[in-house]
């Protein structure tokens, strides 16, 4: 059973404070407290779930955090599995595992590989992960294709490029793709393998936050339309997600507090001492301290996964890991892809959903100010751009995928932390108020 850290075990330790994360030193001191055994919170969401079907196969975040970085042996990653019975998989987490061949090879079923990435990740991973792929494997040849970065670039023009590359290069159903990238490329390369031939394996390489604690599991794939963010695509499962945490090491600081929006949310709708742990520990998973960014990973992942494997298809439970996502889609649609990175518009749209749950009277005071604060902790914007209007979220949000027979359904806070409802049943004022508060009328 999974690990888990309470308030009052937090972690500590002794270093000098926010080094510069490319030449960082590794702290050498530092003290981890786990309970004897714990588990993750049943959900307390509106939407009634069966009996969690998560698995942890591996090391516990326990083990994996006390070992020294420096040793040369190899460690053991951690494991958490997405139990979706035969196309269960499994999401791996650690240190140096592009190092590790045997992760990915195991995963590969035929002799064709194609690796979707960025101008941005392929100057510093793309020849890590080609040499992952084929040491001590000669059998296996490996194309790459490399796309322009950007959430902007997230659509049908740059998908071709992908179906260009595997069609040129005469990819049968037995290749596999391999998303090595953040949010965007593990979107549009989940896509693309899931129509590509209808249908080939594919392979998870998050790169960034966002990414590795979020979008890489779940088997979410898409792109943008002019319209609408994620209008167009499949749910498509990975073989496995391979989540190299010194990837995050090359990671932007705007990048990485991107990513902490999507770890916040999951103690604000179903895990209330997860939560209380990243008011602790903000500032350790700001300086890129390598056991506070595991331990939040592994959480984020079990929270998912278990989630998951209740409701892939997003019927009802599954919806509220989207909480914020609503208004925050209206912002990077209204506002324009990419000017805002996803998380800073999900963070503004968490305020905006945590406003109208106070205005419902579903919350109290104090848990509003608590989300203001950890976001604020984060680095992360509290409201919208000053451009967006009213209308323009009403518009934007009239087309979003939660709505259902021409009502917006929403994931608001209800009750003590932790816990949430997906929700078409709410005073239309309430929803209101809160974007004349928070946008131009």
């Amino acid at each position: 059973m999974a690990s888990s850290i309470s308030p009052k075990q937090a972690l500590s330790f002794t270093s000098s404070a926010h080094q510069r994360h490319q030449s960082r030193a590794i702290p050498r001191e530092f003290h981890l407290r786990f309970p004897a055994s714990a588990s993750l919170p049943s959900s307390r969401c509106a939407v009634k779930s069966k009996a969690a079907k998560l698995k942890v196969l591996a090391a516990s975040a326990a083990k994996v955090m006390d070992q020294s970085p420096s040793k040369a042996s190899p460690q053991a990653p951690t494991v958490v599995e997405v139990d979706l019975g035969n196309r269960s998989y499994q999401i791996y987490i650690g240190s140096g595992l592009l190092d590790r061949p045997d992760l990915l090879q195991k995963h590969i079923h035929g002799k064709r590989v194609l690796v979707v990435t960025n101008t941005t990740v392929a100057p510093l991973y793309l020849g890590k992960t080609i040499s992952a792929l084929t040491d001590g494997n000669p059998n296996v040849t490996v194309e790459s294709v490399i796309l322009p970065d950007g959430e902007q670039f997230k659509n049908m023009e740059t998908l071709m490029k992908v179906f260009d590359k595997a069609i040129e290069s005469r990819l049968d159903r037995r290749c596999t793709f391999v998303a090595l990238g953040g949010g965007v490329i593990g979107d549009m390369c989940g896509y693309a393998a899931a129509s590509y031939l209808r249908g080939v394996n594919f392979i998870q390489i998050p790169t960034t936050v966002m990414a590795q604690v979020d979008s890489s599991v779940g088997g979410k794939t898409g792109i943008n339309h002019p319209l609408g963010k994620n209008m167009i695509g499949a749910f498509y499962q990975p073989q496995c997600v391979l989540i190299d945490t010194d990837t995050l090491n090359t990671l932007p600081d705007r990048e990485l507090a991107s990513g902490l929006a999507e770890v916040i949310k999951y103690g604000l709708i179903r895990d209330a001492e997860f939560f209380e742990w990243q008011e602790q520990n903000m500032p350790l998973l700001l300086a890129r301290e390598p056991a506070a960014f595991t331990y939040a990973i592994k959480r984020s992942c079990e929270n998912k996964a278990e989630v998951v494997s209740q409701d892939e298809k997003e019927s009802g439970l599954r919806a509220t890991l989207n909480l914020g996502h609503t208004f925050g889609h209206a912002v990077e649609t209204g506002f324009g892809y990419g000017q805002w990175l996803h998380g800073e518009a999900v963070a503004a749209g968490m305020v905006m959903a945590v406003d109208m749950s106070r205005r419902l009277g579903w919350i109290d005071d104090s848990l509003v100010q608590r989300v203001q604060k950890i976001l604020q902790q984060a680095k992360l914007p509290t409201s919208p751009p000053e451009t967006m209007t009213v209308e323009m979220f009403k518009s934007i949000m009239a087309v979003d995928k939660k709505v259902a027979d021409g009502k917006l359904r929403l994931i608001l806070l209800k009750g003590p932390l932790g816990s949430c409802e997906f929700t078409g049943d709410y005073d239309q004022k309430a929803l209101d108020d809160t974007l004349r508060a928070f946008s131009k009328s």
